[in-house]
């Protein structure tokens, strides 16, 4: 065999090996990203309703157990029942159950929209009148750091807490984000509605608000039960 045939051999053969090393190390590795990716879902689920704190160092093993004793995931039916997994039909919606002890606290909706530049991914959560804003998280996007990926930040978050999704009268609005602070731009009476948006971010705020408005229509019929407190606790 010629040199150059040895090396074309030893290169394909070495090729081969990077191949299946590096295949079995991604195989081998999926197993912990899912998990990883699993259990920042449930941290985000749990710091919505103030389960774990902002920059609260919280153990793998205690987010797992917070999660098991206080989250239920159920799913939304179009009339608004909740009802388990194997009932949901096929226009069913995710939906997640915040319970402390017997009283069932409060309820977290799924975001998955729009940015500016890719997706948000995050989650609300509704307090159990059905109109009040427990909080507000984001664990994935794509927007620019320092403008639009402020989102992700504790600052941005906390002023969802107390906002409300329906208006004096009690109808349906969503929750929308300013464009500059609340005080400096909307008018008294729809402030409740409002969070203050971020400078140099005024896109961003836009697509956010509108799929803010889009989800929380789509759950607007499980919401209007909360309002009625047509829930019942043991669903």
């Amino acid at each position: 065999m010629s040199s150059y045939s040895k090396s074309v051999f030893f290169a394909s053969v070495m090729c081969l090996v990077c191949s299946l090393l590096l295949t079995a190390a991604s195989s081998g590795l999926k197993v912990f990203q899912e998990k990883n990716i699993l259990l920042d879902k449930q941290r985000n689920i749990l710091a919505s309703v103030g389960l774990v704190a902002g920059e609260q160092s919280v153990s793998d093993e205690d987010i797992r157990k917070r999660y098991a004793e206080y989250i239920q995931a159920v799913w939304v039916k179009p009339s608004g029942e909740i009802v388990t997994k194997a009932d949901r039909g096929e226009q069913g919606l995710p939906i997640y159950l915040y319970r402390k002890g017997e009283v069932l606290e409060a309820y977290i909706v799924p975001i998955n929209t729009r940015g500016l530049w890719g997706k948000i991914f995050g989650y609300l959560a509704i307090k159990n009148d059905g109109e009040t804003i427990s909080g507000f998280t984001v664990y994935r996007h794509s927007e620019t750091p320092g403008l639009g990926g402020e989102i992700e930040k504790r600052w941005f978050q906390q002023n969802f807490a107390g906002k409300k999704i329906v208006n004096q009268q009690g109808g349906f609005v969503s929750i929308a984000i300013a464009k500059g602070t609340v005080q400096d731009r909307i008018p008294r009476e729809r402030q409740p509605n409002y969070v203050d948006g971020i400078s140099g971010a005024t896109l961003t705020g836009k697509y956010l608000t509108a799929g803010l408005k889009e989800i929380l229509s789509a759950y607007e019929p499980v919401s209007v039960r909360f309002r009625k407190n047509r829930i019942n606790p043991e669903n």
